[in-house]
């Protein structure tokens, strides 16, 4: 039989149901020599028997968020959020923002699998918990020693679950959660404990550092990001994720029990980073930008200025925006940058500050900006960064146009930078940098101003159209 074709009966075999265990029964010598590895209990319930392993860090420590903070985070549950006082669900919100600002109350979870395709195949064989108390943090991990233990198991995560309501996750959304709400469905016995918050840090972390790492993945931001090893822990032993589906379904086919000691370590750093993770944003979000220093990088105060001015804090964006353009960013996300400060200078009625953005993003003003020494590849970067050059150097035509005819009164100079905007949609499109649609759509609105101000002005200032796509 092939290995591909054992891994699939392997899999097979675990759709069986579970059956309880007899707690009476002595348990197997391999699983003896398990326990001692790890030094895990025996955890009784009313379905069977599971392995509990237990360890208390001093690192990290607990976190103490504001409310503006936890609000930035998850807008939904901001104190002072509209909610109907009448409504059934305001003595909810208001519970939920109460734990919420309670990180006592927060569940850090995260699991290791037997695939990473998700499905009613796939079973959460480890659940790693952890919590704060005593001033350190408190890691609980779950684990099956086969199928049969799986109901045992979820019944003890459901009454972590019903203890602590603020569910802190990495990816928790799309994969760790779906998957065990998956997995409780399948017992037909047992009901999940649903979050009344579910934090998940995995997309303020891509708004953050994505552009500077390029990969957001715990280890990456534990090493660029957390600096884990002064927290007291370090990643170099640490087992290839990949690699961890398959010491499980050795280690049921009777293989050694010593590999499973790294899959638990490593879910152990996971919590721990997460934990990490979660005081750094909140760090971060919380006004007056104490914990932004000079030495942040022109990445992360990019980043950091994109999601506030995301949740609506637009001052403290464009204070961090200028901050991020001092500190040097690579020529796309120079543009970039510029592009969205200036939208929210417009915003607040800041015309110079606002056309002076505009104006360094016209054709070859931004050879004099941008620090393109720094950038990183790009993928790090990210296509939709390097694909929109040519559509902000339009944009930036535009919105001076707009400001000439509009504010300043000066219809010629608004014609002459929309006739620019219409050259440069010309180059876009013969280089095939622009999608036609697109092209047309701003073709259209071009032509459309300059019509326009060829009337106010009296005078013919409209151009030839592009040529057929």
């Amino acid at each position: 039989m092939s290995a591909p074709t054992e891994d699939r009966f392997t899999r097979l075999a675990a759709l069986r149901p579970a059956r309880k265990r007899e707690t009476s029964v002595a348990p197997a010598p391999e699983s003896d020599s398990l326990t001692e590895l790890l030094g895990a209990a025996v955890g009784r319930n009313r379905y069977g028997e599971h392995l509990v392993v237990r360890r208390w860090h001093s690192t990290p420590e607990p976190c103490e968020p504001t409310a503006h903070a936890l609000g930035l985070l998850v807008p939904q549950h901001l104190p002072g959020t509209k909610t109907d006082p009448t409504s059934q669900k305001a003595a909810a919100t208001t519970a939920a923002h109460e734990r919420l600002a309670d990180p006592t109350q927060w569940l850090f979870l995260d699991t290791e699998t037997t695939g990473l395709a998700g499905g009613t195949g796939t079973y959460a064989f480890l659940v790693g918990l952890a919590w704060w108390d005593a001033g350190g943090f408190q890691v609980e991990q779950f684990f099956m020693r086969d199928y049969g233990e799986e109901h045992s198991l979820l019944l003890e995560v459901s009454r972590r679950l019903a203890e602590r309501r603020v569910l802190v996750t990495f990816n928790g959304k799309s994969f760790d959660w779906p998957l065990l709400e998956t997995r409780y469905l399948m017992t037909r016995a047992i009901k999940p404990q649903p979050p009344v918050t579910h934090l998940d840090l995995l997309h303020p972390a891509r708004l953050l550092w994505r552009l500077r790492l390029g990969s957001v993945r715990l280890t990456d931001l534990e090493r660029h990001v957390l600096d884990c090893e002064r927290l007291g822990w370090h990643r170099r032993d640490d087992i290839d994720t990949t690699l961890i589906p398959q010491v499980y379904f050795d280690y049921l086919r009777g293989g050694p029990t010593q590999p499973l000691a790294a899959v638990f370590r490593h879910n152990q750093m996971d919590l721990r980073g997460l934990a990490a993770l979660a005081g750094r944003i909140l760090g971060l979000l919380a006004p007056p930008d104490a914990a932004v220093k000079p030495e942040n990088d022109a990445f992360e105060l990019y980043g950091l200025s994109r999601l506030l001015r995301l949740r609506g804090e637009d001052s403290r964006a464009r204070v961090l925006y200028e901050r991020a353009l001092g500190a040097g960013l690579p020529s796309a996300l120079d543009r970039a940058a510029r592009r969205e400060l200036a939208l929210l200078a417009k915003r607040k009625r800041d015309y110079q500050r606002a056309n002076s953005l505009w104006e360094d993003l016209l054709p070859g003003s931004l050879s004099r900006g941008g620090a393109a020494s720094s950038a990183p590849t790009g993928d790090s970067i990210g296509r939709s960064h390097l694909m929109e050059g040519l559509e902000v150097t339009v944009e930036a035509c535009e919105q001076l146009a707009i400001y000439y005819e509009h504010q300043a009164r000066q219809p010629r100079r608004a014609a002459e930078l929309a006739r620019q905007a219409l050259v440069q949609l010309r180059k876009a499109l013969r280089t095939g940098r622009i999608e036609p649609a697109r092209c047309r759509k701003l073709q259209a609105r071009l032509e459309h101003r300059l019509a326009r101000l060829a009337r106010k002005s009296r005078r013919p200032l409209f151009e030839p159209a592009l040529p057929a796509s």
